[in-house]
């Protein structure tokens, strides 16, 4: 932000000199040329009639003399020519020249004809620019002379170009100038800005650190600095009474709900045989509102944890934790199978990876049936490596799908005793790590979990 500030003070400015400086310029170029000639003008003028006097008087041989002491004190060239045209004096040529008729020249002819005539022009042997200005030589209405004065633009040109040189030096200084104290200026507005980008960098990982100061930057900013320290405030004090929560919830929770079960349980050896079906129903309705405590505030830790997520050998967990599932999924003559490439390192949250893959086996093993198989796949997905979990119970509809991931929802025909919370778990613990979880129809039906993993740096190499 500070940059663009900048830029926008510079923008301004700059367009303010070129709106002063560029018509000044070419005023002042204007001007100069307009003196230039005007004076120029005036000496063609001074020195015709000076030429028309000599030439009245028959004193002829004065003419060169007179046209080199004007071409020296003027940097000029003159011609004089008779009122016939016929060159009589020239200071920038050889002898050769004299005597030539130059009536065909339209300046020449002009004056020849009583009418001044001036121009630009380039001079033949260096090429630059040059004004010229023709006169006639007349008195009482006789033409006794034409003089034709050129004066080189040179010096003329090198002033313009100094003033548009000086113009653009102070235009450079000015915005040199704008630029030190629009610089001081944009980082005075958005150090409260920046301030509470760091402060709010903090925040999203956790914990706000570092104090926010407030006492810098226009009123504006300050009052925004000063309502986000009260909101982080705030925020952390609500941060940490749900982390306490979360903390102690488990120790206040656990005890009534074991007592209660046990309770339960003691009644069995009073209660007749027919209510026995009710209070199993009941000692697993306590197990399942255990189940589901636990599972919130897993959900509840996770949420509040800012964990860092590190490089785990997916190959290496997925084996273990097929190993640890296929004894209990034997109990239900159930097989649990591992197929694919090797994976390599994935990104995963300090012990995600094995609640990922316990929550998928622990959900398919609950609606497989005996004698099927699940399936642990490896696969390289166009983002990176993925993991399928594919059983072959009876699958889910589109629409179940969609709410899978919803806490506490479970299927309206589902018979088991889940809490709905093992879904939502998966989804939280992979987003943590850069990944995703979705659901899909097995081809030979059932349900297709994939967990697609962020793959680390030393995975990408190696595959290089």
């Amino acid at each position: 932000m500070t940059r663009r500030l900048l830029l926008s003070y510079l923008s301004l400015i700059l367009l303010v000199l070129l709106a002063l400086e560029v018509p000044f310029g070419y005023v002042y170029a204007r001007g100069e040329l307009s003196r230039f000639t005007h004076a120029a003008e005036q000496g063609a003028a001074v020195l015709s009639e000076v030429c028309e006097d000599r030439i009245e008087h028959h004193l002829t041989a004065d003419l060169p003399a007179l046209a080199r002491s004007y071409a020296r004190s003027t940097g000029s060239r003159v011609v004089v020519t008779n009122r016939k045209g016929v060159v009589l004096t020239d200071t920038r040529t050889t002898a050769t020249t004299m005597g030539q008729n130059w009536s065909d020249q339209p300046d020449i002819a002009a004056a020849l004809h009583s009418r001044p005539a001036t121009g630009i022009t380039a001079e033949p042997a260096s090429g630059a620019e040059a004004f010229y200005a023709t006169t006639p030589g007349t008195s009482g209405g006789t033409l006794r002379c034409a003089v034709r004065v050129v004066y080189p633009l040179t010096a003329l040109n090198e002033r313009v170009r100094d003033a548009w040189v000086a113009l653009a030096g102070a235009g450079l200084g000015v915005l040199a100038a704008v630029a030190m104290i629009g610089f001081s200026l944009a980082r005075w507005i958005t150090r409260p800005i920046r301030a509470l980008e760091h402060a709010t960098a903090q925040l999203a990982d956790g914990r706000l650190i570092d104090s926010l100061d407030t006492g810098f930057g226009p009123p504006e900013l300050r009052r925004l600095a000063t309502s986000f320290t009260r909101t982080a405030a705030r925020l952390q004090h609500l941060l940490r009474a749900q982390e306490a929560f979360a903390s102690e919830a488990s120790h206040q929770l656990k005890t009534p709900l074991t007592a209660l079960r046990l309770r339960l349980e003691n009644f069995e050896p009073h209660l007749d045989p027919r209510a026995r079906p009710s209070l199993d129903a009941a000692v697993g309705e306590v197990e399942r509102l255990g189940r589901m405590v636990q599972g919130l505030l897993a959900l509840a830790r996770l949420e509040n944890s800012a964990t860092t997520p590190e490089a785990v050998d997916l190959d290496s967990v997925v084996a273990d934790r097929a190993a640890m599932w296929t004894a209990f999924a034997a109990e239900q003559s159930v097989d649990i199978t591992v197929t694919g490439p090797e994976a390599g390192q994935v990104w995963a949250v300090p012990g995600g990876l094995e609640q990922i893959i316990d929550n998928l086996l622990s959900n398919a093993l609950r609606v497989s049936p005996p004698e099927s198989v699940i399936t642990l796949a490896r696969a390289h997905g166009p983002h990176g490596p993925e993991l399928h979990v594919i059983d072959q119970g009876p699958g889910m509809t589109e629409a179940a799908r969609q709410r899978a991931f919803d806490r506490f929802w479970r299927a309206c025909d589902t018979h088991d005793d889940g809490t709905g919370l093992g879904l939502p778990m998966v989804q939280q613990l992979t987003l943590a790590a850069g990944g995703e979880v979705t659901l899909h129809p097995a081809p030979g039906g059932g349900t297709d979990a994939v967990v697609r993993f962020k793959p680390s740096l030393r995975a990408q190499t190696s595959r290089h």
